[in-house]
């Protein structure tokens, strides 16, 4: 019988094109049978801004996995969510450290059977998914035409709709979606205004009302975190479905009893794993609700898990979001995760597992001893630019 032998954690530091560094932990679980399953741990660089110790995590997820037969999914994930609990904060650590075991063990288990993550979940139905390229948000009016010129070398790339996030300088937002729309027209779409749960509502109310004379298809996290009476009072208040990403089961609970949102932007990393998104996905669609992928910009093997979780969703119905491949400089892996015509494109069912494979060259090449803090602010957090002007 199949058994975890050992586990090892390696933390890259990834510059992103803005010169912001990400850092990831890259997870590999040893058997006894010789194979090895990859994960992700994404994004250890954005609020609370706590560093996890990485050796003693490694020591305590061995105790926990070594031994453990890596087909006991749902076994291992309730011990990781009574060691590492939901929080009820998108960015909480211990669901990044659940999602990258999780992804892990998918992986894991697709090698060990030789069928893709996707055929594991259930078979697929799609093979690509529609993405969106994310806009970072305007502090200054003079970052309106460096935002246009990422749209057009996007959209030269293939990616014709874009996320902006909003609410900082709304002059700028809507002087960016000006020229936007004067220079493509209906060529290029605008997926959404992301409001990062930086506003209460009333204040995103009177935004989305101004801005309302372009083309956008919803407003995302238009409210303070965990606000579901928010939620639901903008939502009845203007045109544009409403989406907020879930993170944990009590909070998505809270927000199916408040009718609270029309659609659940679903992501492993935010609530734990890809066991976990799947139920969240099941849920939205017992009540009637769409889903989009959510993402934090996650490497090749976090965006893999995720096109693997998206190929197989009946009611992934909306432009999701994980492009992070495209955002950075560089990756981890030898067989990047493709992207065609702004198309996220679910791994070939012929590789088995999540189909990446790692590239030990350009681990060491971004390799870092730790998760500690450098000198960064807020701003650049939230943004994810290496300085501010």
């Amino acid at each position: 019988m199949i058994k975890i032998t050992d586990l090892r954690l390696t933390v890259v530091g990834i510059p992103r094109h803005t010169g912001f560094v990400n850092k990831h932990v890259i997870v590999e679980l040893f058997t006894n049978e010789g194979i090895t399953g990859i994960g992700e741990m994404s994004d250890f660089s954005h609020l609370p801004r706590y560093a996890v110790d990485i050796k003693d995590l490694a020591n305590v997820l061995k105790s926990m996995l070594v031994g453990k037969n890596p087909f006991d999914i749902s076994l291992i994930n309730k011990e990781l969510l009574d060691n590492f609990p939901e929080a009820m904060y998108y960015y909480e650590k211990g669901s990044f450290i659940r999602n990258g075991i999780d992804a892990a063990l998918h992986d894991l288990c697709g090698k060990y059977l030789n069928i893709s993550v996707a055929e594991l979940l259930g078979g697929r139905y799609q093979e690509k998914i529609k993405v969106c390229y994310p806009i970072f948000r305007h502090r200054f009016i003079e970052e309106v035409e460096e935002n246009l010129e990422v749209v057009r070398q996007r959209y030269a790339q293939g990616f014709d709709v874009f996320r902006l996030y909003a609410g900082k300088n709304v002059d700028a937002d809507e002087a960016f979606l000006d020229a936007v729309q004067q220079e493509f027209g209906s060529e290029v779409k605008i997926k959404s205004l992301d409001f990062s749960h930086l506003l209460d509502w009333k204040e995103s109310l009177k935004i989305v009302k101004r801005l309302s004379k372009y083309d956008f298809e919803m407003v995302e996290s238009p409210a303070v975190r965990n606000d579901f009476d928010g939620l639901y009072h903008i939502r009845t208040r203007i045109d544009h479905p409403i989406s907020e990403h879930v993170w944990s089961n009590r909070q998505q609970y809270e927000m199916i009893k408040r009718d609270s949102v029309d659609i659940y932007n679903i992501s492993p990393i935010f609530i734990g794993g890809i066991t976990a998104a799947k139920k969240a996905a099941s849920a939205a669609e017992v009540v009637g609700k769409s889903v989009l992928l959510g993402t934090t910009q996650e490497l090749s093997i976090g965006t893999a898990a995720m096109a693997h979780l998206g190929g197989t969703l009946l009611n992934l119905n909306y432009t999701s979001d994980p492009t992070g491949p495209e955002l950075y400089v560089g990756d981890v892996v030898k067989n990047k995760i493709q992207y065609i015509d702004g198309y996220l494109h679910v791994p070939d069912r012929s590789l088995p597992g999540l189909g990446v494979e790692l590239d030990w060259d350009l681990i060491e090449k971004y390799r870092i001893d730790d998760l500690s803090w450098g000198d960064v602010t807020v701003h650049q957090l939230q943004d994810r630019t290496a300085q501010v002007k």
